[in-house]
């Protein structure tokens, strides 16, 4: 996912679940998942055979091993960013940019299937080491990532653990996202609403309705789950209604 620095606002109703990502308490609960998560990747990751691991992901052009390489760099260049901060630096993310991460995943995908889980079970351990070592009073020290803050690294790593959990086709889908996180990832994909458009999304299996933008007003109505796979560009596993409209075009990751 490619994760930039431009934002738009999105209008958010009083009726909507409390975001699970502000104040330390919300920060506690976002590391509980996100163990959770790697304790789930684990055991998806058990039997993984060699086939599997050269099969398509859902991700257009890459394999499943391309998808689990990522997986393990990411996972290590957030550990470093909240490490760094824990002790008063900033590196960047990744050493080389861009090209050395793309680099990184184009080798990793040529690893045997014992290699990637080893691999990404390395990287899990070490991004659990870093979250859980920091304080209620840390997470507002800054980051390179973003010009952030170690919550924001915390997030990000939330989002590139759930999306690409499921984009590895292991069997944990967009339909198993908790409402939390759906709540988090629609107000992080707020700028992928189109321009001149007033766009609701409105759920129809509970509370969660979102509004981002100005303009010609537009309601899509779904399943929360489904909703945030469409904002999050994946296919959504039930249909959205869009009305006579067709459901519009969205702008680029965030």
């Amino acid at each position: 996912m490619n994760e930039k620095n431009d934002r738009t606002s999105a209008d958010t109703d009083a009726d909507t679940d409390r975001r699970a990502d502000t104040g330390a308490d919300g920060a506690a609960r976002v590391v509980a998942a996100v163990l959770d998560g790697h304790q789930r990747l684990r055991t998806l990751l058990d039997g993984l055979t060699e086939a599997a691991v050269r099969e398509p992901s859902a991700l257009p052009g890459w394999s499943r091993a391309h998808v689990l390489a990522h997986i393990g760099g990411v996972a290590s260049a957030l550990a470093r960013q909240t490490r760094f901060a824990m002790q008063g630096e900033l590196i960047e993310v990744y050493d080389g940019g861009r090209p050395a991460r793309d680099a990184a995943i184009e080798a990793g995908s040529k690893r045997s299937a014992d290699e990637l889980r080893h691999t990404v079970a390395e990287a899990l351990a070490e991004a659990e080491g870093a979250f859980t070592a920091v304080g209620p009073r840390d997470w507002e020290r800054p980051v390179r990532y973003r010009d952030s803050d170690v919550r924001g690294v915390l997030l990000c790593w939330w989002r590139e653990l759930e999306i690409h959990t499921t984009d590895a086709l292991l069997g944990y889908g967009p339909g198993d996202w908790s409402r939390d996180f759906c709540a988090h990832a629609l107000d992080f994909l707020a700028p992928r609403a189109p321009l001149d458009t007033r766009l609701t999304l409105e759920a129809t299996d509970g509370p969660e309705r979102r509004t981002y933008g100005s303009g010609e007003p537009l309601t899509v109505r779904g399943r929360l789950t489904d909703l945030t796979t469409w904002l999050a560009g994946r296919t959504p596993a039930g249909p959205l209604d869009s009305g006579p409209a067709p459901l519009p075009e969205l702008r680029p990751w965030p």
